[in-house]
């Protein structure tokens, strides 16, 4: 399941994980990425810049780490996105 965040930076946070989100892991999450808010679509549409779906960041890769230390389960992955005005 991906769930986005998004910050009042313009950024995008796609958090893929094996289950829905609990509440208080939104919590979590919203404190983690500077205040972003859980959006409710489940696709995006637009134009966005960050990593391909085939290449795990280093980025990501600390970012799960610092959900398990918070206690947060479940979490496989985390990225970055930028949104952009046009392709």
């Amino acid at each position: 399941m991906i769930s986005f965040f998004r910050s009042g930076t313009n950024a995008i946070y796609s958090v893929g994980s094996i289950q829905p989100l609990e509440n208080a892991d939104v919590q979590k999450l919203t404190w983690l990425f500077s205040g972003a808010q859980l959006l409710s679509e489940k696709q995006l549409t637009g134009y966005f810049v960050g990593p391909r779906k085939e290449m795990i960041t280093p980025w990501s890769t600390n970012a799960v780490e610092i959900t398990q230390t918070m206690g947060i389960p479940g979490i496989l992955r985390i990225e970055e996105f930028q949104i952009v005005a046009s392709a």
